[in-house]
């Protein structure tokens, strides 16, 4: 538990996904083996929200000595994304568990293919009406730019996606952010942490007012996700990463088609 806790947090920090992603399946799939009990789909959305704010806090952190985060646009999205986790997270308890694991295991599927697309996507060209300048600690002088509608319905999206399976989000936050807004990848990475660490804080206390909190598995993950947290960070200001991401990629895939199988028999068989 402490490695998985430590390898999602490493995984999540480097792309901005948070980790539960990793920890959510793991925790349904792996947990009975080391727990000798069940984990149900909402109690392990709602760990992994729990973990997700020491993962995203260590990040956060990290990032802030580094002077990557636009504390400014960070607000803004977490206006609507704050709000709409936690209505994620309470609507997580009003689905079956199968059709939970169904749906998480597509939504996996479509993070890998967006992880290995978005290599290969350009910026749009567009112009904004706000538009921001930012000076990282290296004094490289940034230019993007958002409108606030925008802005705030990609924050609810994310934060909406956050608390129903109990992901950071930033799978979704950093594509969107560099493609339509033109934030550079480092500094949408480190802005989307942020915005994470803020909603997961109100997600999970949605989840804990619900019971849906497993605190042997959160004693657990904690520490890995502290250490993986940090470490992430480390890695993602110093390396590319490539063969991180790659292999990243390949386990959602084979971690997603596990859950859409699980779920599709139970659901049909």
């Amino acid at each position: 538990m402490l490695v998985i806790g430590m390898v999602s947090a490493t995984f999540g920090s480097i792309v901005g996904l948070g980790g539960g992603i990793i920890i959510v399946p793991a925790l349904i799939s792996i947990a009975p083996m080391l727990l000798g009990q069940e984990i149900s789909a909402q109690v392990a959305v709602g760990t992994s929200l729990a973990v997700l704010i020491l993962t995203a806090l260590t990040s956060t952190l990290t990032y802030a000595k580094r002077r990557r985060i636009d504390f400014r646009s960070g607000w803004l999205y977490f206006a609507s994304s704050g709000p709409a986790a936690m209505l994620g997270a309470a609507l997580t308890g009003s689905l079956d568990q199968n059709v939970f694991q169904l749906a998480f295991g597509g939504f996996m599927l479509f993070m890998a293919l967006l992880l290995i697309a978005r290599d290969h996507l350009k910026p749009f060209d567009f112009r904004w009406k706000v538009r921001r300048e930012f000076t990282d600690a290296a004094g490289q002088t940034y230019v993007y730019g958002y409108s606030i509608v925008p802005a705030l319905i990609t924050g609810f999206v994310v934060g909406l996606t956050s608390g129903l399976f109990g992901i950071g989000g930033g799978s979704l936050f950093v594509p969107i952010m560099v493609l339509l807004f033109g934030y550079p990848p480092h500094i949408a990475a480190a802005t989307s942490m942020f915005v994470i660490l803020l909603s997961a804080i109100l997600g999970s206390v949605t989840h804990v007012i619900f019971g849906e909190v497993d605190w042997v598995s959160f004693a657990a993950l904690a520490p890995g996700a502290l250490i993986g947290g940090w470490l992430g960070a480390i890695v993602a200001s110093r390396l590319s990463g490539n063969r991180l991401l790659w292999l990243l990629r390949m386990t959602l895939i084979v971690l997603a088609a596990r859950m859409i199988w699980m779920g599709a028999s139970g659901i049909w068989l």
